[in-house]
């Protein structure tokens, strides 16, 4: 069918209106002043990209809003249609039914997202995932897997686990000492109930993770911040805290790549919290979410390997290896009370785990497909790091700091002066790009950082996102 219509619009990138909202404006007032006419078929999502220079999603996401507002009818193998009965202008003028829809659909349509470190799910061995799903379901399932497993997790999965704890992370755990958990969240909710009770204190890093706050003060703990700087958490406020409390259970830390600065503890802090640790016999809750990607010539081994180390609790999760979707995370303990607690109230809520899925990544793990998946994500990502590194170099070095990280899948950077980060994100939301504001993971008093995230995005996207958020600052 011919589409002889000319589309001609200049789009203007410094406007606080997002570009596709630009494109769906202008396609309306095209139809206002009769350019296009009602059964007029539109150029495909690629022409006008092309026509447009710019990313084809963007005007799908034009198209959308206008098909959704009935400006547009689809019609299956044909095409994209004026309507023939379209919209009262007026009224819609007056109810600005475009930003109407933005408004309803923004927590899900952006064209970037910076998460706070998520792996890139392209990239991701779902077809072994799913191919080894299968087979196991089909040889085993029906004779041996319908009834319920032990609910501290399979028993070769959980042994699997625990050599890859052992073999790489310098650990020495056995399979009676880990339970395999719906993702990592899981493991922080069964810790907390198991570990706190009201009245308890837990020693938490500032800014940090919250939905491990959340956690511990559903059980009952009260939430005691301590600061970090360049070499993680401050020893000083640990000793501090420990000295005017009394009933301190636990300090919940990320000393890999600290959440979210990106920050490592140091040797000589590690050292110090494993002796305040054993003296005051406080549980040491170890998360460390993204163990795997790591870029330097030596690989840091966690807290709980060291052998001196008398009281902790290990929290890991395999979604970064595979894919955000796979909720399989495991939680791992030289308490054996504790494990017991846990493998106990993990019965209650929910009686085991995805048995068959469990089998199904423990034959990636033994023909090698996890192994060569994680030394091509590993370069994979240090590639995009390199490339985030040269975006910020560009574009943003004369106004914010921030260091290279040597693993994981986020940048820290800090505004070299103080910025009201909800109103940029408020802004970086008209143009389609959304970020994750410094409040989400401060204590009290929010911080002036923020946590980008890059594995997820493509070249493109996070050159386009950089520039914006630099203008903006």
């Amino acid at each position: 069918m011919l589409r002889g219509w000319k589309f001609e619009i200049q789009l203007d990138d410094q406007s606080d209106k997002a570009i596709y909202l630009q494109i769906a404006d202008a396609i309306i007032k095209d139809i206002h002043s009769g350019r296009l006419k009602p059964g007029d078929a539109l150029p495909g999502s690629r022409n006008l990209a092309q026509l447009l220079k710019i990313n084809r999603n963007t005007v799908v996401e034009a198209l959308s809003v206008l098909l959704i507002e009935g400006w547009l009818v689809s019609k299956e193998r044909q095409g994209t249609f004026v309507a023939e009965t379209l919209p009262d202008f007026k009224e819609v003028q007056k109810n600005n039914p475009v930003t109407t829809v933005v408004k309803e659909t923004a927590s899900r349509h952006y064209h970037i997202q910076f998460d706070d470190g998520h792996p890139d799910s392209k990239i991701a061995p779902i077809a072994e995932l799913a191919r080894a799903y299968r087979q196991i379901f089909n040889q085993k399932a029906r004779w041996q897997m319908m009834g319920y497993g032990n609910e501290l997790g399979d028993l070769e999965f959980r042994k699997a686990i625990v050599q890859m704890l052992n073999h790489q992370r310098g650990m020495q755990v056995d399979e009676q000492s880990i339970c395999i958990t719906r993702g990592s969240q899981m493991a922080m909710y069964l810790t907390a109930q198991c570990l706190f009770t009201k009245g308890d204190y837990v020693l938490i890093e500032n800014p940090g993770y919250k939905p491990a706050w959340s956690a511990f003060e559903n059980a009952g703990a009260t939430l005691l911040p301590v600061s970090m700087d360049k070499d993680g958490l401050l020893i000083d406020d640990v000793i501090s805290y420990l000295k005017s409390h009394k009933k301190i259970k636990a300090i919940y830390v990320t000393p890999h790549r600290q959440y979210p600065t990106t920050v490592t503890l140091n040797l000589k802090r590690r050292l110090e919290l494993i002796w305040l640790s054993n003296k005051y016999g406080f549980t040491i809750i170890e998360d460390d979410y993204d163990n795997e990607f790591h870029f330097g010539y030596r690989p840091i081994l966690p807290l709980s390997s060291f052998t001196e180390l008398k009281n902790y609790v290990y929290i890991g999760t395999m979604s970064k290896v595979i894919a955000p979707a796979l909720r399989i995370g495991y939680l791992a303990s030289n308490d054996s009370s504790l494990i017991e607690r846990v493998g106990s109230l993990r019965k209650i809520i929910d009686v085991q785990g995805d048995s068959i899925m469990e089998q199904a990544v423990l034959q990636l793990i033994k023909d090698g497909t996890i192994k060569r998946h994680i030394k091509k994500a590993t370069n994979h990502y240090k590639a995009k790091r390199e490339f985030m590194a040269t975006m910020l170099n560009k574009h943003i070095t004369n106004k914010a700091t921030y260091t290279i990280p040597e693993g994981g899948l986020a940048f820290w950077v800090v505004p070299n002066k103080c910025v009201d980060w909800i109103q940029i994100s408020k802004k970086l939301k008209t143009k389609g790009i959304k970020i994750i504001t410094p409040d989400t993971y401060s204590f009290d008093e929010t911080l002036n950082g923020i946590r980008l995230g890059y594995g997820s995005l493509s070249e493109k996207e996070l050159e386009d996102g950089i520039i914006t958020l630099a203008k903006m600052l």
